[in-house]
C-alpha cells in the first residue's frame, strides 16, 4: 500500500517528507487514545499507558528493523514508496571493501545506526520531554504551595506518634542517594531541555526551509548526521525488491534445523510472522480509522438516544373575555376601544393583551387602575408600547 503525493523525479517533495516524517507522532496519537478508550472496560491495559513511551518504542523498533531489512527504508517512508540511499561518493577501494566481509560489517553497522536513529532517539526525546513537564509542574506547585514537607504543616492530620514515624519515614527516603541523584537528573533536564529543544527545532526548520527551496538534498539533521538521502523507489526497485525479500526468506526456510515435522511447525510461524510484519503498515492504521469510525458512529448514535424529545410547541391560551361591564370591542381591530379612532402609537395592557392608543390607555389605566376591557387590574407598569416595521 503506497500513498503519492504528487512530484516528479527521484526527489521526494516537501509534503512527502513532511507526511512520512509526522505519520509516527499521528499513530502514537491514535493508539494511545484506542488504548484509554479500550482501557476504560479493560482496567488491565492501563499498565500499558504507564508505560507508553516504552510501549512504542518497542513497537517502532520491531515495525523500522522489519522495513529497513526488506526496503531500507523507515516505516513511514517505505508507506510512501521511499528508499534510503548512501549519499558519500565512494572511490573504488570502497567499492571493493563494501564487496568483502568488512563491507557487510559496515552496513550492519550502518542498519543499526539508521534504527538507532528513528527509535532510539525519538524515544530519549519522548521521555526528555516527559521528565520536564514534571520536574516544571513540581516547580510550579512549588512556587504556588511551598515545597511538600510544608504543605501541611499548619494542620493537624496526625496524632504525634504518626507524624512522627511519617517525618522518619520521608526524611529516610529522601536521604538516599538514589532519590537525590534523580532529584539532580531531573533538575538538569529542566534547565537543559528548553534550550536543546529549540536547539534541535530551530535547526529542524532550518533544513526543512532549505530542502523546501531545494538549497540541500538532507530533510534533517539525521538524515545529514548518517549522509543518508530519501528518493523515490521505482517501478523496478520494488519488483528487484520483492523478489530478494521471497529469495532471504526462502533461504531462511531452508535452514531452519529439526526433523520435517519441525520444520513444517517453525516455517509455518516464520509465514505467519512475515505475514504480520507485512501487513503491520496498513493494518495499524487501517485498524486506527475503523476504531475511530466505530466510535463516531456509536458516539452519534448514543447522542441521539439520550437526546430529548422535541415536542410542538403548545396552543396559546385562550384570549380573555370580555367583561360585561367593560368597554365593548370594536369590530375594527385597528380602532382603539377607548377613543374609537385608528390607534396612534399602539400599546398593549399585559395582563390581558388588548391594544389600544398610547395617551388613552394611559391616561385610563392612571384613573381607574385597570384594563378597561376585562376590567382585570393594571399598572403604568404593565402598559407596553408595540413597534412593527412599515
Amino acid at each position: 500500500m503506497l500513498f503519492q503525493v504528487g512530484g516528479q523525479g527521484a526527489r521526494p517533495t516537501f509534503f512527502e517528507m513532511a507526511a512520512a516524517q509526522q505519520l509516527p507522532a499521528s499513530l502514537r496519537g491514535a493508539l494511545t487514545y484506542s488504548i484509554g478508550v479500550l482501557a476504560l472496560r479493560r482496567p488491565f491495559l492501563h499498565k500499558v499507558l504507564d508505560y507508553e513511551d516504552e510501549f512504542f518504542a518497542l513497537l517502532m523498533l520491531v515495525l523500522e528493523t522489519h522495513s529497513l531489512r526488506n526496503t531500507d527504508a523507515s516505516f513511514s517512508e517505505s508507506l510512501y514508496g521511499l528508499r534510503r540511499r548512501a549519499a558519500k561518493i565512494r572511490t573504488k577501494q570502497a567499492d571493493i571493501r563494501s564487496k568483502s566481509s568488512d563491507g557487510i560489517q559496515h552496513s550492519s553497522l550502518e542498519k543499526r545506526q539508521r534504527v538507532l536513529s528513528v527509535v532510539v532517539l525519538p524515544y530519549l526525546k519522548s521521555k526528555l520531554h516527559s521528565i520536564y513537564n514534571k520536574e516544571r509542574e513540581a516547580r510550579l506547585q512549588a512556587s504556588l504551595w511551598g515545597p511538600g514537607d510544608e504543605r501541611f504543616e499548619d494542620v493537624d492530620y496526625f496524632d504525634e506518634a504518626e507524624a512522627s514515624i511519617a517525618s522518619r519515614t520521608s526524611t529516610e527516603t529522601e536521604a538516599t542517594i538514589r532519590t537525590r541523584l534523580a532529584k539532580n537528573i531531573q533538575k538538569i533536564i529542566g534547565v537543559c531541555y528548553p534550550w536543546l529543544h529549540a536547539t534541535t527545532e530551530g535547526l529542524t526548520f532550518t533544513y526543512q526551509l532549505l530542502y523546501l527551496l531545494d538549497a540541500t538534498g538532507f530533510y534533517s539533521v539525521g538524515l545529514h548526521a548518517l549522509g543518508i538521502h530519501v528518493c523515490r523507489a521505482t517501478g523496478q526497485e520494488l519488483m528487484d525488491t520483492s523478489s530478494r525479500i521471497s529469495k532471504i526468506r526462502n533461504r531462511e526456510r531452508e535452514r531452519l534445523p529439526g526433523p520435517p515435522w519441525l520444520k513444517a511447525v517453525q516455517g509455518a510461524l516464520l509465514k505467519c510472522t512475515y505475514a504480520v510484519l507485512d501487513y503491520a503498515q496498513t493494518g495499524l492504521i487501517a485498524a486506527v480509522f475503523i476504531f475511530k469510525m466505530m466510535e463516531w458512529w456509536y458516539q452519534s448514535a448514543e447522542e441521539r438516544m439520550s437526546a430529548p424529545t422535541v415536542y410542538p410547541p403548545p396552543p396559546p391560551p385562550p384570549p380573555p373575555k370580555v367583561a360585561k361591564d367593560g368597554i365593548p370591542l370594536p369590530p375594527d381591530r385597528t380602532i382603539c376601544p377607548l377613543c374609537s379612532q385608528k390607534r396612534a402609537n399602539p400599546s398593549v395592557v399585559t395582563v390581558s393583551g388588548f391594544v389600544f392608543c398610547y395617551a388613552c390607555i394611559h391616561k385610563y389605566v392612571s384613573q381607574y387602575k385597570r384594563c378597561p376591557v376585562t376590567l382585570m387590574p393594571a399598572d403604568i407598569d404593565q402598559i407596553r408600547r408595540l413597534f412593527h416595521d412599515m
